[in-house]
């Protein structure tokens, strides 16, 4: 029942911002790696990218990316971040059960019994601690171009809008900040953005309730972007800036790049 109704929210926010563009849904695993367990995960993230070109290939998911990540503190809480795609809300669902994931590896790997692939995914979850999973909904995004490849740059901005102030916040980054990403697009300061609504978990003890995927394609774009002065800002444009800029808490900024994507 309770899966039923997590479908049935998901179902609803796909019909509520349905526009031109096709809208894509997202999970994001934010990991912690054990020290002295590096290079077994990055192994096992060899394992994975075989698993999800199955996947791929059966339609179940448009991608997957292995993000390394970079919060500016000298106590990183995760290290690494993978961002599954999918364009079907039901798919996201099941995306989380581990017969699926059985399903994928046992295609991916046909010389190896269902005993041997079991062991490999079991070693694979002592050598990280999956911190936080979240599912998420596209809600806006920049026209652009921009193809991911390893080396991409990305910062993963969390937020928590304020309660009753989600269409203030919203709208600012729809309104302001979606033409403002797009100008910087257009000066090749910038590559791609988005912003993502949480879909699960929700309610109030929920670490964060949007996301922003600011993506640049190095560092030297990365920090000439951040010298960008929007000339086009108007009084009332700002205005709404800050009002836009009160309804949320900026909770947490990952910067992160891209080591392995399947497409």
């Amino acid at each position: 029942m309770k899966k039923l109704l997590i479908l049935s929210t998901l179902l609803c926010i796909c019909i509520q911002f349905s526009q031109a563009q096709e809208k894509r849904y997202l999970v994001f695993e934010f990991i912690r790696v054990d020290k002295g367990k590096t290079v077994d995960y990055l192994e096992y993230k060899d394992f994975l990218s075989k698993v999800y070109e199955q996947a791929v290939e059966k339609g179940d998911i448009i991608g997957w990316d292995l993000w390394s990540l970079k919060s500016g503190s000298e106590t990183d809480p995760y290290q690494y971040a993978t961002v599954t795609y999918f364009k079907d809300p039901v798919k996201m669902m099941d995306s989380n059960d581990p017969e699926v994931l059985m399903q994928y590896a046992k295609s991916a790997y046909p010389d190896l019994n269902e005993s041997q692939i079991t062991e490999r995914i079991k070693a694979s979850l002592e050598d990280r601690d999956l911190a936080i999973r979240s599912f998420m909904v596209e809600i806006a995004r920049t026209n652009d171009s921009y193809e991911f490849k390893p080396g991409t740059l990305a910062s993963f901005d969390l937020m928590k809008a304020v309660e009753g102030n989600f269409e203030d916040y919203e709208a600012a980054e729809k309104e302001i900040f979606l033409p403002l990403h797009q100008r910087k697009i257009k000066a090749g300061l910038m590559e791609n953005w988005c912003l993502l609504r949480t879909a699960l978990p929700t309610g109030s003890q929920a670490s964060s309730t949007h996301m922003t995927m600011n993506v640049y394609k190095d560092y030297l774009q990365f920090f000439n972007s951040m010298e960008y002065e929007d000339m086009e800002m108007t009084a009332s444009m700002q205005e709404k800036v800050e009002k836009g800029l009160k309804s949320r808490d900026q909770k947490w900024v990952h910067l992160a790049t891209l080591e392995t994507m399947v497409r």
